[in-house]
């Protein structure tokens, strides 16, 4: 292929950056391969394998337990990493995941396409949401039918940290440009659910919120702004998803139908 696939160091072997590219690509080949043999061979129980990269979603995780709970198997490795926006974007131009999940809107969409384009991915929209809050169920704001970002300004905001791509581009959180006297930066959702309650934070977001897997103990209420959160999923150009993805894509449809509304996904 004319690629140099790995680097000898002192620390051992490493891929080089091309190298990440072909691997992604191998993998897949091999895991479409073994799926041929164990349906036309009967090379016995194959080693079932998917991965997802997603900004921390409720939703995201529901489709990923019900897919494992349709092809659970005796042996699989699936993986679902709630991570950083930008390495969202690089898992799945390596194919480390074969799907990612994230947002646009009009402050971030023209640098995120031209993120997108120049990783070789496309991004298709799942469902566009009108800006929430997330706060304690006992939140003085959480008896408002309505918060604007004034009745948020004496309490903490939260968001999500995002490593060395810290951009307000590459953000989950709309209005992250606003100045707040209070932030505390996090590195995944249970301990900003955990601060909500606690601190009486409050982080800005879609809206949905999944009863199953959070409780009662947050709820979503409408934030007074004028924007929106157009949610959807990525894939490398190219390459045709296989099944995990496919049907992962699916459920994805399916638990954020009809949701964008601050209903809670039930």
């Amino acid at each position: 292929m004319n690629v140099t696939i790995f680097l000898r160091t002192s620390r051992g072997v490493i891929p080089t950056p091309e190298g990440e590219t072909l691997l992604g690509y191998a993998r897949q080949v091999m895991a479409q391969i073994a799926l041929m043999e164990e349906e036309y061979q009967g090379a016995g129980v194959t080693r079932r394998q998917f991965s997802v990269s997603t900004q921390h979603y409720s939703f995201s995780v529901k489709a990923f337990s019900q897919l494992l709970q349709e092809y659970p198997g005796p042996e699989y490795n699936f993986c679902i990493r709630e991570t950083r926006t930008y390495e969202i974007l690089e898992d799945v131009a390596a194919m480390k995941s074969e799907v990612g999940v994230l947002y646009l809107n009009d402050f971030n969409e023209q640098v995120m396409m031209r993120e997108l384009r120049d990783h070789g991915l496309s991004f298709h929209l799942l469902f566009e949401a009108s800006p929430h809050v997330f706060l304690s169920a006992a939140h003085p704001l959480a008896k408002k039918t309505v918060v604007s970002l004034e009745d948020l300004d004496p309490y903490p905001r939260l968001s999500y940290e995002q490593g060395d791509h810290n951009s307000f581009y590459f953000s989950e959180e709309l209005a992250s440009t606003r100045r707040c006297k209070k932030d505390i930066v996090v590195s995944d959702r249970a301990t900003l659910f955990n601060l909500l309650i606690g601190l009486s934070g409050y982080t800005i977001c879609s809206g949905i919120l999944n009863t199953d897997l959070n409780g009662d103990d947050i709820v979503a209420r409408p934030l007074d702004v004028q924007d929106s959160m157009r949610i959807g999923y990525v894939v490398k150009d190219g390459v045709q998803p296989g099944r995990y993805a496919r049907r992962y894509i699916e459920l994805l449809s399916l638990y954020t139908k009809g949701n964008g509304d601050g209903r809670e996904d039930r």
